[in-house]
């Protein structure tokens, strides 16, 4: 029972930790060492540092190293320095410029924040907010419309998006295992339903508004900044002939970072000093530390304690599969950590929920997704509500029917789709 207790206990200062704008990846390590020492009973003290070693780069089994962490780390690091790049050089800025001589009725509201969605950098929805502050002004949109419409196309492509750190996360053989390309067709019925929420909100913002003629003068130049988001998907083939996703991934990224170069005809030291700037480790810390506690959360053993109590429990597992993730994803207001600590959890409940691998790893993803969509400490809530003046609140009228509506959406199509 104290290993429940230490995980409890655990996930309580990871959360205020969190809350407290403590680095993410520290939160989890400190939390990992709360499981490890409550777990003493079951355990011996030297497993505590063999598991954070056994997390990061060496098997003890097997009695080699093993660079998976180190891998998916270095991937997040680099999505992260193209987002930053692009957005320091104003890439995305002509991009959307361009974008916008294409749409008429309100559409480039949401295909703004949707051109930045490809780039899955924390905080993201303050790069687009200024653009749908202005924007919406055409059609007389309030601040809590123009807010809800830069966040729910922000996340637009995030359920079918397979360089999210969190599907990245959630497909590695430490998780599921289940392959990128299965979980994306999972998750189109979601995809779909967050594009016709959107538009349906879209429509209605905009259905009564005149539309002022535009005399600016056409420019396509900026749509060539479309490639460095989309080149990393190209190089996912090559895990056909034995290449690892997270491999596919580091050269299509890298690749990106070139050919970002060309596009840009700026000097080298430009703009390798830009990607100094853009350069953070703390997405390198948080794998790390995600890795550490799921570690430490399986020598707790906790999921035997889970499974032994699952006949008594008064909530059917699926319900639980979904609850938890939809839970940490709100409470936490971080996807990537909501997928990372509920996927320990919830795992023992698989087995009596009647559906298959897949549809529960797309259930999973997708609450927690969810949660962290609607979460009032989600940064894309927090930045783009204080940009425009508004808080995160405003926005449940319009957040909490799309929410639920999409969650309803999923469950019933994985039921069906997927039974075990």
């Amino acid at each position: 029972m104290l290993n429940l207790i230490g995980v409890i206990l655990a996930f309580i200062v990871i959360l205020i930790l969190i809350r407290k704008k403590v680095n993410f990846g520290l939160s989890l390590f400190l939390g990992s060492l709360i499981v490890g020492v409550f777990s003493l009973q079951l355990i011996t003290p030297i497993d505590i540092p063999k598991a954070i070693i056994e997390a990061s780069f060496y098997s003890f089994e097997k009695q080699e190293i093993i660079t998976e962490t180190l891998e998916l780390a270095l991937l997040m690091t680099l999505i992260f320095v193209l987002a930053k790049t692009m957005q320091e050089t104003g890439a995305i800025t002509k991009l959307i410029d361009s974008l916008r001589t294409f749409f008429s009725k309100g559409g480039t509201l949401g295909v703004i924040p949707a051109v930045y969605g490809l780039m899955p950098v924390p905080g993201g929805a303050l790069f687009s907010a200024p653009l749908i502050d202005k924007e919406g002004d055409k059609y007389k949109l309030d601040t809590n419309q123009k807010n809800f419409l830069n966040i729910w196309f922000r996340h637009i492509w995030f359920p079918i998006y397979p360089i999210s750190s969190a599907m990245i996360l959630i497909c590695s053989m430490k998780f599921s295992g289940v392959p990128i390309q299965m979980l994306m067709l999972a998750n189109i019925p979601s995809f779909f339903g967050v594009l016709l929420i959107g538009f349906f909100f879209l429509r209605r913002y905009t259905k009564n508004t005149p539309q002022a003629t535009s005399t600016v003068q056409k420019d396509y130049r900026g749509l060539v900044y479309i490639l460095p988001p989309i080149i990393p998907l190209l190089f996912y083939p090559l895990k056909f002939i034995g290449f690892t996703e997270t491999h596919c991934f580091l050269l299509g990224v890298s690749m990106s970072l070139l050919l970002l170069y060309f596009l840009l005809h700026i000097d080298t030291k430009t703009y390798l000093g830009i990607m100094k700037k853009s350069l953070t480790w703390n997405l390198a810390f948080a794998i790390f530390g995600i890795m550490i506690l799921r570690e430490m959360i399986r020598i707790s053993q906790i999921h035997v304690l889970i499974a032994e109590t699952m006949q008594n429990l008064a909530f059917p597992a699926l319900f639980m599969v979904i609850l938890i993730p939809f839970l940490l994803g709100t409470l936490t207001g971080y996807n990537l950590g909501a997928v990372a600590l509920s996927y320990p959890l919830v795992e023992s409940f698989f087995a009596f929920t009647g559906v298959q691998v897949l549809g529960l790893t797309s259930l999973l993803f997708m609450s927690s997704l969810i949660g962290y969509l609607i979460s009032p400490i989600h940064l894309c809530n927090v930045l783009s509500s204080e940009y425009l003046k508004t808080d995160t609140t405003r926005m449940y009228k319009m957040f909490l029917p799309a929410a639920i509506a999409l969650l309803c959406i999923q469950t019933v199509f994985v039921i069906l789709a997927f039974p075990a």
